[in-house]
Parts: structure tokens; sequence; C-alpha cells
């Protein structure tokens, strides 16, 4: 129980690092199709038939990340740390590959579509970068706690702190898509919902760590 899963964390790393530059390839094709010239504002419109090719990759990646996680993991949370690990990795790595194979991005605030389910995302580097590397921390966190056989609680509040978390986090990629779909250039990325989202989610994990405090699994208050 106290053992480290420092195999499964690491080809969980292994796993998001390979996963990664698989999805890091296909932008570079999609760039050198859409973007020759690099990525620019505003976007070019891409073919139905790229677009509908593009969202199935969306949702299949979001199930191989969830799916890897769920076979990584004994427990419901242990299993959600893998997840956020798995997630993490790639996201960090999406960007190390691109960087190696286009040069890209060239500064952290560098704009980027990130996603485009409903609606598409989009933002600096630097913002999901952050994030990233912030679900990594916590998941890992989650994995090693459960290795030590400490309980995680999520409480009402830490859920709802993470939900108005997800709100802000997705609100501050989202809020210009309408203008984005019109042609339009993007405003500024407003930095501060970042922050918000950021404190949130660490106010709503500090809180589920310190309602199970250092109670073993099989035991009961």
């Amino acid at each position: 129980m106290d053992r480290i899963p420092v195999q499964k964390l690491v080809s969980i790393f292994l796993f998001g690092i390979a996963f990664a530059f698989v999805e890091s390839s296909i932008v570079v094709y999609l760039r050198a199709l859409y973007y020759p010239e690099g990525l620019t504002f505003p976007l070019k419109m891409i073919s139905g038939e790229h677009l509908a090719v593009e969202l199935a990759r969306e949702v299949a990646t979001i199930i191989m990340l969830v799916v890897v996680g769920v076979i990584a993991g004994a427990k419901r949370w242990e299993k959600f740390g893998y997840i956020l690990v798995a997630f993490g990795v790639w996201d960090i790595f999406y960007y190390v590959w691109l960087k190696v194979v286009l040069d890209w991005p060239r500064t952290l605030t560098d704009w980027d579509v990130l996603f485009l389910i409903p609606v598409p995302w989009l933002g600096p580097v630097f913002a999901p970068l952050v994030l990233a590397l912030f679900f990594t921390s916590c998941g890992a966190a989650m994995v090693i706690r459960s290795a030590k056989g400490l309980q995680f609680r999520p409480t009402f509040s830490s859920h709802l702190l993470s939900v108005i978390a997800t709100i802000v986090a997705i609100y501050s990629f989202t809020h210009e898509s309408l203008a984005i779909m019109q042609g339009k250039p993007p405003s500024p990325y407003p930095y501060g919902l970042l922050i918000v989202s950021l404190v949130l989610y660490l106010s709503g994990f500090l809180i589920a760590c310190r309602a199970a405090g250092r109670t073993q699994f099989g035991t009961t208050h």
C-alpha cells in the first residue's frame, strides 16, 4: 500500500508523450494544408469533410485518455488521477513536439486553436500549458495518496469549486468563438479568468485532501 506506483506513472507519462506526437503530427499536416505560411488570424475555414474528421478525432482523443486512466487505476479517484496525468502530459508534450517539428510556438503567448467542440476554443499557448501542468501535478498527487492508503474525499464545496473553475476556464477560451467564426481576430486573452480558475481548482483540491485527512482506506470516522 505504501509503494508509489512508479512503473504505472512512468507508463502513463510515456503514453502521453507518444500520443502527443501522434496528435502533433496530424496538426503538422493540417498546417501544411491550410496554413503553409504559419497559423494566422482570421482563421481559414476548413472543408466540411476535414472538419467532420477533426471533430471525430477530438472525441477519440478524449476517449483514449479516459480509457488509459481507467485501466491504470484500481479505485475511482485513483483512476481519475491517472486520467489527469495522461491528459496533462499529452497536452504539454503536444506543444513540445510542435516546437521540435515546426519550431512553433515561437513564444508562449502565441495563439492556438485548442479544441473545436462544441465551438472553437482559442487562447495563448501559455494558458493550456499552465492548466496541463496543474492537472498533471494534482493527478500524480491523487495517485500517490491512493498508493499510500490515503483517501481523497471531494465535498460538496470542492465539487462546486471545480465545476465553477471549469466553467470559468472554458469561458476564457470560448468567449471569442463567435467573433472568430465571423472572421475577426481575437481580443486579448483574459488572463485574470485563468488565474481565477486555477485558484478555484486548487481550493477544491485542497478541500478534498483536507476532508480525507490521513484516513486509511477501509476505515471510518
